[in-house]
């Protein structure tokens, strides 16, 4: 039996922001909408997509699981990326490291990393 990633799903308390922030940072598009749910993706039928869930708890450490971006120039998307909302964190990642830690509005770390064409370069 195949299986395929279908979406990430996003805890989150103010989904409705959280979700308008990441359709600018990904351009992509809000799916769907409910009260309780907001889904995201490139399209109806381009996978996987991103759900963002109203909970009522915050989040309070840091993430088990995040997002990392390959654009083609990263220091001009991280400085899009905060313009946006995000904000630079530090989570123990050094100086020499080749990417930079975000968080976005509901302080969900995620990472820019250097321009990358394959999951192994």
């Amino acid at each position: 039996m195949a299986v395929s990633l279908y979406q990430i799903a996003v805890d989150c308390q103010d989904a409705p922001t959280l979700a308008r922030f990441w359709t600018e940072v990904l351009d992509w598009q809000i799916l769907y909408e409910d009260p309780e749910e907001i889904v995201i993706g490139a399209g109806p039928d381009a996978l996987p997509g991103i759900v963002f869930l109203t909970v009522p708890e915050g989040k309070t450490a840091k993430n088990r699981l995040h997002l990392d971006l390959s654009p083609d120039d990263r220091d001009a998307e991280v400085e899009r990326i905060i313009a946006l909302g995000a904000r630079r964190v530090e989570v123990g990642q050094g100086e020499d490291v080749t990417w930079v830690v975000l968080a976005d509005p509901e302080d969900n770390e995620f990472c820019v990393l250097r321009p990358k064409k394959t999951l192994l370069d």
